[in-house]
């Protein structure tokens, strides 16, 4: 087998199991090595370390597969990798018929991806070495998985730094255009041809069963109380409001909540289930908001979630400066101040939630990208914690790997404190189980996701 030799004064990242091997890290080859073979990599000593495909069009020149001398990525090398794979999710996504069933790095199978949506599996083929195993991949998966329809969305511009054409299309099978799965027991429709990426996001399955907790015990600030009623010698513990009445409606303890840059409404969804009483569901994209008004109308919450499609950093402002106006106002109301004109409406902004929830795509998707991001996080997060109600929650997410967990809190904490509140971190989480991360491999460490509670100084 060919050979790539390393140089002596590089760091010992690949010792330390990182799967990757940059070009400005190798020394030389040995030996004729097509674009997208296995080599084996060896250090300055001629030491084996471990065997990867090549492709010397990337930066990222090799990408390890085998930590033992193999000669080839055959269907059987598949086989024994998707098997392992499968008995992951079972034993940590239990009862699941949906999930990212291969992920890539991770599982041991650089640049390929596998979500599995019931009985359709949705590929990605990212790199040059999992290109030109197609066959053998799709006669593996077949083999592990027995599905009905394998679909391919390879359609993603990182193809392009290895030299491949983005492409999609069926690999086998039957697949429908749209698949219905269930996630922590609500029912969603996953666009698996024009949906983002493979058609939905598995990595928040558990962030979002973590918000439920958020989703009752506030009607007491509307002064709704349980209380113990007596009636026909029947004692009954029900909720009644300030004046004494009964209250017959059925979520009078829910929370008020907005949820931004919703995509196929997931969190929505979560709040509804969790005992919300109202949910703004919004996202800039009139799709992804037919997206979600669909799979609302396939749980029955209709009529608690209004959808709004709008630039969530715009929404974000218009609330906010309504919410000062209106503060102004009463400020100088109260002074007995004539220096606003209150003969002017109010505008259309000043609503304010019981929680906010920001879920946005990658603002830094490259170092260079990073300061722009931080902006970007301060902005959001600064502005929704404003129309956070007293005592309420922020939720809010980074699934920017540049975005370093450290950062990401620093970011939102400079926020807190050019918004004048004080946040009280209750949870932070990275992605779920069907995402595993292998230590050493922090570009795997890239979802950060927090719940604070939000009170003012």
């Amino acid at each position: 087998m060919a050979a790539v030799v390393l140089h002596k004064k590089r760091k010992p990242r690949l010792e330390q199991g990182h799967p990757w091997v940059y070009k400005s890290e190798i020394e030389r080859t040995d030996g004729d090595i097509e674009p997208g073979q296995l080599v084996s990599v060896q250090n300055h000593l001629g030491k084996y370390l471990a065997t990867g495909y090549y492709n010397e069009a990337s930066q990222l020149t090799v990408r390890i597969v085998s930590y033992s001398p193999i000669e080839a990525m055959t269907t059987e090398f598949f086989i024994e990798r998707f098997t392992r794979c499968f008995l992951h999710r079972q034993r940590f996504v239990k009862g699941a018929q949906s999930y990212r069933l291969v992920y890539g790095e991770a599982d041991f199978l650089p640049g390929l991806i596998v979500d599995k949506f019931e009985n359709t599996l949705v590929v990605q083929l990212l790199t040059l070495g999992m290109d030109l195993c197609r066959d053998n991949i799709v006669e593996a998966l077949v083999h592990v998985m027995k599905p009905v329809g394998i679909y391919e969305r390879s359609d993603v511009s990182i193809r392009e730094l290895e030299g491949l054409k983005q492409t999609k299309g069926l690999l086998y099978g039957d697949c429908a255009k749209h698949v219905d799965i269930l996630e922590n027991g609500l029912r969603i429709r996953v666009d698996i041809e024009e949906g983002q990426k493979t058609g939905y996001f598995f990595d928040q399955r558990e962030n979002r069963a973590a918000i439920a907790p958020l989703m009752t015990g506030w009607g007491h600030r509307s002064g709704i109380n349980l209380t113990e009623i007596e009636e026909n010698g029947v004692t009954q513990i029900l909720p009644v409001n300030a004046n004494g009445k009964v209250v017959t409606f059925p979520l009078w303890d829910g929370a008020s909540v907005l949820e931004c840059f919703s995509h196929t409404g997931s969190f929505t969804l979560n709040a509804c289930q969790f005992g919300a009483k109202k949910v703004t569901c919004l996202d800039i994209s009139e799709h992804a908001i037919e997206s979600a008004r669909m799979n609302v109308a396939l749980n029955g919450f209709e009529d608690r979630v209004e959808f709004v499609v709008a630039d969530a950093f715009e929404y974000l402002r218009t609330q906010v400066k309504g919410l000062d106006e209106r503060k102004l106002r009463a400020v100088a109301g109260a002074a007995g101040q004539a220096k606003i004109d209150t003969s002017k409406p109010v505008g259309t902004g000043g609503r304010t939630w019981d929680v906010v929830i920001l879920d946005p795509p990658a603002f830094a998707k490259t170092k260079s990208a990073v300061e722009g991001a931080c902006r970007g996080y301060k902005d959001i997060n600064l502005h929704g914690m404003k129309l956070v109600n007293e005592g309420g929650y922020l939720v809010t997410a980074s699934c920017s790997y540049h975005m370093h967990p450290e950062l990401f809190l620093e970011t939102i904490h400079a926020a807190a404190t050019d918004a004048g509140k004080l946040l009280r971190l209750i949870e932070f989480r990275g992605a779920g189980m069907d995402h595993p991360r292998i230590l050493g491999v922090d570009e795997g460490h890239y979802l950060k996701f927090a719940i604070f509670e939000v009170r003012s100084k």
